[in-house]
Formats: structure tokens, C-alpha cells, sequence
């Protein structure tokens, strides 16, 4: 057993810590965009950012199943060795993508136009906001097809070349932000034209990588197959309940971004900095979540019990440990943190009564992370649907109760309570969802 405890271990970091070095550049990016943004024009061009960010976030978040759904399906399909499987789900993912990449080009204006009506912000922020997304939105079919690339990877047990692609896209979307915004005096609309450039970097590294390690799968591509009407179904079906659970999930993080305006534009870029920091440290557990995802997928597939089960005990105890080191880490650097968002003396002033939040959120939420993609690994798509409808139910309720009580602290009130319901939900449906499946 202790043999095979330290192999597992070796399996799991094998496809965590490439996943972690990847995620990491993820928020630093999005750290320094916020960075960039709030040294053109402090608080307003803050908010514009954060404003911009869930404009994206209502497009793509629903599109999530696109990689996680691809990640596991892929993942299960490698454990019971059927190739052809494989890249039916790659298919059926790249064409999902494209189409509605197309169809988000065609309703850009309305959209855009319809929810800066909806979101209650200034007309600054509105102002700058706009000039972001009609220049990132041309960005759509890359994007989308990177989720479909990073779960087919994922899913064949291979975290570098997703490692590979973040870091690129990461590492060139900082580089230029920082020249087209502040060396090019391009302003707000050179941070759009850099993550626009990073996301088609990234997709063609990801073509180049597939050509690479996966060309001898292409002899079993038959697209006819792959689009027809019944396989499709099956491919629907499991993302169909994924692409509600997403909708829940956008649901809670532009609610918190939306209700977050109404306590005007200083509070607002508070919260927006505070969520990029509390979903900070998520960035190194999702490491171990891909893991859970892929390993889980597989060891099902194969229909090994004994190492799904120890799979499952391994992935749980590094979660624990990362958890720990994280709420150290935010304790003794919260401030830091801050600073390094925004130099607005009374943003950096006015955010230390919210610093609690961020010690509690590692303890509160790794076991919900890692749950979600040990579940995603086991398809039990159904069961993490009905989990996140009442967890996005606890949210809304939680705030609207409490937010004449204690006033903006009730939004992080109810998103510690939904991360909370999670966990719960999903430990006590563990039994039934995930290992009653070998």
C-alpha cells in the first residue's frame, strides 16, 4: 500500500504542479492588467476593468464546459483505451467552439450595449468599459478553442502542454500590456489589443503541440461521425448540466461585481481587488483539481477502484497542505497583496477591514474545488448541476437578507456560505456519484 501511495503521489504531482506553474501566471496577469488599468486613471479606470472583465465572464464562463467536459469525457475515453472515442470528443469541442464564437461576434453590439445598460456603473467607467470589449471580442474563437485544447490535453494526462500555452499566453499578454497601455500610450485599449494578440498566440501553440505529440490519433478523426445527430446528443447532454452549473457560477461572480457598483466606484474597486485575491490562491488547488479531473476520468474509465480510491485520498491531502501554506501566506502578506494592485492611498487604507475574508477563504474552499474536478472526472454532471443551483440560491438569499444588516461585508458573507454548501453537498454525494462508478 505504501508503494502504491508513493506512486500515486508521483501521478498526481505529475499533472498538478505543471497545471500550478501554469495557473500561477493566470492571476499575476490579471494582477498586472488591474495594475496597469489603475495607473491610468485610478479608481474609474479600476472599475472599468472590473466592469469589462464580467462583460467576458457572462460570454465565457457558460462556455467552461467546453473544457472541463472535454477534459473528462477525453479522460474516461483514454481509460477504456478507445482512441477513436478520444477524438470524437476533440471534434465535437473545436466545432461547439467555433460556432459559438461566430454567433458571439454576430451579437456583440446588442450585447454589449444591453448589459452596460443593465450593470449600474458611471458613465466613465461605462465610457471605458466599451472601447475594452469591441477590441477583445474578436479574441472569441480563440479563446473558446483553448478550452477545448487545454480539456483534450487535461483529459490525455498530459498538464505540460496546457503548462506550456498559459505561460505563453500569460507571459505575452503582460509583456504587452505593458508596452501598447503605458510605452505606446495606447491607454485602456492597449491592454484589449494585448490579450487579444496573447489569445491567438496561445491557439496556434496549441495546433503546434497537437501536430506534435497527438498526429498519429488523426487516423482516427472521422468527422462524420463525430457530428452526428446521436453522438452529438451524448456530448450535449453531459455539458448541457455543465453549461447550467457555469451559468450559476457567473451568476455568483458578476452578482458580487454588479451589487458591489451599487456602494459606489471606491467600494467597487475594493471588491473588484479583494475577489482577484481570494481567488488567487484557487489558481494553485485548481493544480490539484486538474489532477483529481484527469486521474479520476481515467481510473473510471479503466474501472480500477483501488486507485481511483487512493487517487482520490492523495489529491485530498496535498489540497489540506496547499490550504494551510495559502492562509499563512494571506496573513502575513495581505497588504502587499493590495499594494501591489493599486497605489490609491484610500483604497489600500479602506481594504484592511475586509483582510479577514481573505485568511478564512483557503480553509472554507479547497475540499469544494477539488471536489469539483474529481466529480468532472466522473461525469457526474447532473449531481454538480443540482449542487451549484442551490449553492447560487444560498448566495442571492444570503445577501438580500443581510444586506441592509451589515452592508457590502454581506456579499462576502453569502460567498463563503455558497462555497460552503458546496463542500457539503458534494462530500455527502461522493459515494453514489464518483465510486459507486467502478
Amino acid at each position: 500500500m505504501r508503494e502504491q501511495i508513493k506512486r500515486m503521489n508521483k501521478s498526481v504531482l505529475r499533472l498538478a504542479i505543471p497545471s500550478i506553474f501554469a495557473n500561477i501566471t493566470i492571476p499575476l496577469v490579471g494582477m498586472v492588467d488591474l495594475g496597469v488599468a489603475g495607473r491610468l486613471n485610478d479608481m474609474v479606470a479600476i472599475g472599468a476593468m472590473a466592469i469589462s472583465t464580467m462583460l467576458f465572464d457572462l460570454l465565457y464562463w457558460n462556455m467552461g464546459f467546453l473544457r472541463i467536459g472535454t477534459g473528462g469525457m477525453v479522460a474516461q475515453a483514454l481509460g477504456k483505451k478507445n482512441l477513436r472515442e478520444v477524438m470524437k470528443v476533440f471534434i465535437q469541442g473545436i466545432t461547439t467552439a467555433l460556432v459559438v464564437a461566430l454567433f458571439i461576434l454576430l451579437i456583440q453590439y446588442f450585447y454589449a450595449e444591453l448589459a452596460l445598460k443593465v450593470i449600474p456603473c458611471s458613465d466613465e467607467v461605462a465610457n471605458l468599459a466599451r472601447k475594452y470589449y469591441y477590441i477583445r471580442i474578436w479574441a472569441a474563437p480563440a479563446t473558446l478553442s483553448l478550452f477545448v485544447f487545454k480539456g483534450f490535453f487535461i483529459g490525455m494526462q498530459n498538464a505540460v502542454s496546457p503548462m506550456l500555452t498559459d505561460i505563453l499566453v500569460n507571459v505575452v499578454n503582460l509583456g504587452l500590456s505593458i508596452w501598447f497601455a503605458l510605452e505606446l500610450h495606447l491607454g485602456f485599449k492597449g491592454i484589449a489589443y494585448a490579450v487579444t494578440t496573447a489569445q491567438y498566440t496561445g491557439l496556434l501553440l496549441c495546433i503546434i503541440l497537437l501536430v506534435v505529440y497527438y498526429k498519429k490519433l488523426f487516423k482516427y478523426v472521422n468527422i462524420k461521425r463525430a457530428l452526428n445527430f446521436k453522438e452529438l446528443k451524448q456530448f450535449f447532454t453531459i455539458n448541457g448540466n455543465l453549461f447550467i452549473r457555469s451559468l450559476c457560477f457567473l451568476g455568483i461572480y458578476s452578482g458580487f461585481t454588479s451589487f458591489s457598483a451599487k456602494f459606489g466606484d471606491e467600494l467597487l474597486a475594493i471588491n473588484t481587488i479583494m475577489m482577484k485575491l481570494l481567488l488567487l490562491y484557487s489558481f494553485f488547488i485548481d493544480g490539484f483539481a486538474y489532477a483529481g479531473e484527469a486521474l479520476t476520468g481515467k481510473y473510471i474509465g479503466a474501472q480500477d477502484k483501488k486507485a481511483l480510491t487512493i487517487s482520490i485520498k492523495v489529491i485530498f491531502r496535498w489540497c489540506i497542505g496547499v490550504a494551510i501554506v495559502s492562509t499563512l501566506c494571506y496573513i502575513f502578506g495581505s497588504k502587499l497583496l493590495v499594494m501591489f494592485l493599486t497605489d490609491n492611498e484610500q483604497v489600500i487604507r479602506d481594504s484592511a477591514r475586509f483582510y479577514p475574508w481573505l485568511w478564512i477563504m483557503p480553509i472554507v474552499s479547497c475540499a469544494a474545488f477539488t471536489w469539483d474536478g474529481i466529480y468532472i472526472g466522473a461525469t457526474s454532471t447532473k449531481y454538480i448541476r443540482n449542487c451549484m443551483i442551490v449553492a447560487v440560491v444560498i448566495f442571492f438569499v444570503s445577501y438580500f437578507l443581510l444586506k441592509d444588516i451589515i452592508g457590502v461585508q454581506s456579499l462576502y458573507v453569502a460567498f463563503m456560505l455558497h462555497i460552503f454548501v458546496r463542500t457539503i453537498v458534494m462530500w455527502r454525494g461522493a459515494r453514489t456519484q464518483v465510486y459507486a462508478k467502478v
